[in-house]
């Protein structure tokens, strides 16, 4: 009872603290209006170690945007974790999660951003492994060792910044001759935490987390650390070719959604999505609209951590059964969470005058404007198609009547876990339109053919209805896979991706132990790092014979030196 009412209270504070948050960044936008504190730590030959703190608009909504969600999925939780045994561990690990994700926020700073992103990396480890299995340590591990790619990079950032006598995005290395390296060092960092190919698969592994932390991880904070690092960095990507890293996020999202299509595992075709979103993320960060990234990322993070509540109670009255094909008749049983369910969907398809319809249909219209090639063009709407494929694929599966025939009778709707959806659903339909009015300003306004504006509802209706005839022919089930193993485990299973992920981490952590055990046990070790101790061992125990003998050594001594003058005088 005592772990419930925590749940609670910090739910309501962060509620309060967020509010407060959205509330100054309107203000701030309204006043083009920053708040730079700084402070000096230590100084060292010139290069200063600060600690930088920036309150602006865009630092101030994400907070705001953070902390609204962290609320309402700490609510959600003291229903979703209150027969669990360790429920005041999992809210220590919760909130040490989300201050890990403000700090890096608020920081312009490398060396404070790094506490910030180690901070997440270590967290999201602890919380992947929550439920201690086999599967959870392995995508623990999985999720880690990828990650730790990343933080080597930005401590390779930080070293070769001394250089320039500051760590600040604001100022110091804008123009430095060096800043090609630290921009490709940040990339590789965002790349990481932000799954793009080649280090997708540790997200759909992390899955094995538990499913309100899952919508936290997968909605507003650990996955888009990278996005919102490169947009607060994106001065520094201004001079360099960025047409390389455009391709590969238009690869991943072209990769996901199909991969989605594919996949049975209801929290896995979520994790997919949010892969095919961060994918459109980046890629139109590196068409060069950064402020356009962040509105999806804003506008995808409400929607995304309701998609994600919803398929937790889902799964939670199934027994605990994630396979979409058990599923069926839920909209008999669970009404007002599977209305909930098909309006996040929705959203995600960028359905009309909903809150990502407001952002995608901006980023499509913009990826119009450019001169880009036409295989950008084709990859990002056919991405698009896919993802209205595998939402009314999903909606199909699991609301609609489709036969699962699982037999369960532990169809339940939880007080509160239905404030914290309505309170989601809620922004998952205005935020998009009301944060559209905020920085609507600062965007251009397009007029396109009839065919072009058109584009995007016509690739979200072929999507949808070739999901749900997909769907009713079963051409995604084990027919399809008798018929073609290697192309269905091709597409099903992210392009080998996982496969490739956990063949390279095998020899490597082999090696690394092989060279573990030659160096830091072996020869190294003994004549380096163990010869002071060998050497003053030794005469410890010379030592400690002569006190225990003292008598003897006397007697031996007086008739050695007793020998010595003799042979000397004669």
């Amino acid at each position: 009872m005592l772990n419930l009412c925590l749940y609670k209270l910090w739910s309501f504070f962060l509620f309060i603290i967020g509010s407060i948050f959205m509330f100054l960044g309107s203000f701030f936008i309204y006043d083009n209006y920053s708040i730079f504190f700084d402070w000096e730590i230590y100084s060292l030959n010139s290069v200063s170690i600060y600690m930088t703190l920036i309150f602006d608009w865009m630092s101030l909504i994400f907070m705001g945007c953070v902390l609204y969600i962290s609320s309402m999925v700490i609510f959600y939780s003291s229903s979703y974790m209150s027969h669990d045994i360790f429920s005041f561990r999992f809210l220590l690990l919760v909130l040490l999660f989300i201050m890990s994700m403000m700090l890096l926020i608020i920081s312009p700073n490398l060396v404070s951003i790094l506490l910030g992103w180690d901070g997440l990396g270590l967290v999201s480890y602890c919380l992947v492994i929550y439920f201690q299995n086999v599967k959870s340590y392995s995508a623990g591990m999985l999720t880690v060792l990828v990650n730790r790619i990343g933080d080597v990079s930005i401590l390779i950032s930080i070293s070769w910044l001394m250089n320039s006598g500051g760590y600040n995005y604001y100022f110091c290395f804008h123009y430095s001759d060096f800043s090609y390296w630290i921009g490709y060092l940040l990339l590789i960092a965002a790349f990481t935490k932000s799954a793009q190919m080649p280090f997708s698969s540790w997200l759909p592994a992390a899955m094995a987390a538990p499913t309100p932390v899952s919508a936290l991880v997968h909605s507003s904070t650990l996955v888009t650390a990278g996005v919102y690092l490169l947009i607060r960095f994106y001065n520094l990507l201004l001079h360099m070719d960025l047409s390389y890293f455009l391709l590969i996020s238009c690869l991943t999202m072209f990769m996901s959604g199909i991969g989605a299509n594919f996949e049975f595992d209801l929290k896995s075709i979520i994790a997919l999505s949010t892969l095919s979103q961060l994918g459109m993320m980046m890629s139109i960060l590196f068409m060069g609209y950064p402020n356009l990234s962040y509105f999806h990322l804003l506008s995808h993070a409400f929607f995304k951590a309701l998609l994600f509540l919803c398929a937790g109670l889902i799964i939670h009255v199934m027994s605990d059964s994630q396979d979409i094909r058990h599923m069926g008749f839920v909209i008999n049983y669970l009404p007002f969470t599977c209305s909930c369910f098909c309006i996040s969907n929705l959203s995600l398809c960028g359905f009309p005058f909903l809150s990502g319809f407001y952002s995608k249909d901006l980023i499509l219209e913009y990826m119009i404007s450019g001169y880009f090639n036409l295989f950008i063009y084709l990859v990002f709407f056919i991405s698009v198609g896919l993802t209205a494929c595998y939402s009314f694929r999903l909606i199909y599966y699991c609301v609609s009547f489709s036969s699962g025939l699982y037999p369960c009778q532990n169809y339940y709707e939880s007080g509160d876990m239905m404030v914290s959806m309505i309170i989601l659903t809620i922004m998952s339909i205005i935020f998009g339109s009301i944060f559209n009015w905020l920085i609507l300003p600062n965007f251009s306004v397009f007029i396109f053919p009839l065919e072009c504006k058109l584009m995007p509802i016509i690739f979200v209706l072929i999507g949808s209805l070739l999901g749900y005839e997909f769907s009713k022919l079963n051409l995604s089930n084990l027919n399809l896979n008798y018929m073609s193993l290697l192309v269905y485990n091709y597409l099903g299973s992210m392009w080998f991706m996982p496969n490739f992920s956990t063949y390279v981490s095998s020899p490597t952590l082999n090696l690394s132990n092989y060279y573990v055990s030659l160096i830091d046990g072996g020869w190294c070790e003994y004549l380096i790092s163990l010869s002071p101790l060998s050497f003053f061992s030794y005469l410890s125990k010379i030592t400690v014979v002569y006190h225990n003998n003292s008598l003897k050594l006397y007697l031996l001594s007086f008739l050695f030196w007793f020998m010595f003058l003799v042979v000397l005088f004669n």
